[in-house]
């Protein structure tokens, strides 16, 4: 509800963002929710790939409204790289679905996680457009993310303790938490973004 709606000239952007924010929760809820099934490998597949498709969502969706403010005043160089990052995200997403292992899957948006940081390096140069404040969020976002997602692999802390860890404080948990909470830096880097957008001209030429 924080999203300034009322405000967007570019309602779409607000759209993608609150898609990114939403999928993700639905696609790990659906794959933990019935993982107590009986169905073998086909069903876990199934969800499986309900729950990458969610990651691969918040990866795809969540980037579109940085790349589109970060070059707000170049039009022609922005839909190239809008249409650039949805092409790399569409094979990025064939990569996590595909992938046999989840240092594979982790491996399957390190692509994605360059282009975004691209977009980062032009703002913090200077030669990239935005909210002051959202270059310190999205740097955030993703370090947790990746933060997250290596704990994830590494089995940690379980590994050090095994039987211990098995209801509480396990590494797919932390992992969990950690990308809530990235999910958070990212609406609060877009939010900032979208009112910055709404009132920023860009200069004469």
């Amino acid at each position: 509800m924080t999203i300034p709606w009322a405000r967007l000239s570019v309602s779409w952007l607000g759209i993608v963002h609150y898609l990114a924010c939403i999928f993700p929760q639905l696609g790990s809820v659906l794959y933990h929710l019935f993982m107590n099934h009986e169905g073998g490998p086909a069903v876990y597949r199934t969800l499986l790939t309900l729950d990458m498709c969610g990651v691969c969502m918040v990866n795809t969706l969540g980037a579109l409204p940085i790349i589109y403010c970060t070059l707000a005043c170049a039009p022609f160089l922005r839909t190239v790289a809008l249409l650039s990052y949805s092409g790399l995200s569409s094979y990025g997403i064939f990569c996590a679905v595909t992938a046999r292992s989840s240092v594979r899957r982790l491996q399957s948006f390190a692509w994605q996680a360059l282009f975004r940081f691209f977009f980062f390096y032009l703002r913090w140069v200077g030669l990239g457009t935005g909210h002051p404040s959202s270059l310190r969020s999205y740097l955030i976002m993703d370090g947790l993310a990746f933060l997250g997602g290596v704990i994830n692999i590494s089995r940690v802390p379980e590994r050090w303790k095994p039987g211990r860890f098995d209801y509480w404080f396990n590494s797919h948990q932390i992992m969990h938490v950690l990308v809530v909470v990235s999910i958070l830096y990212l609406h609060w880097g877009v939010v900032a973004d979208l009112q910055w957008i709404g009132n920023y001209v860009c200069p004469m030429e």
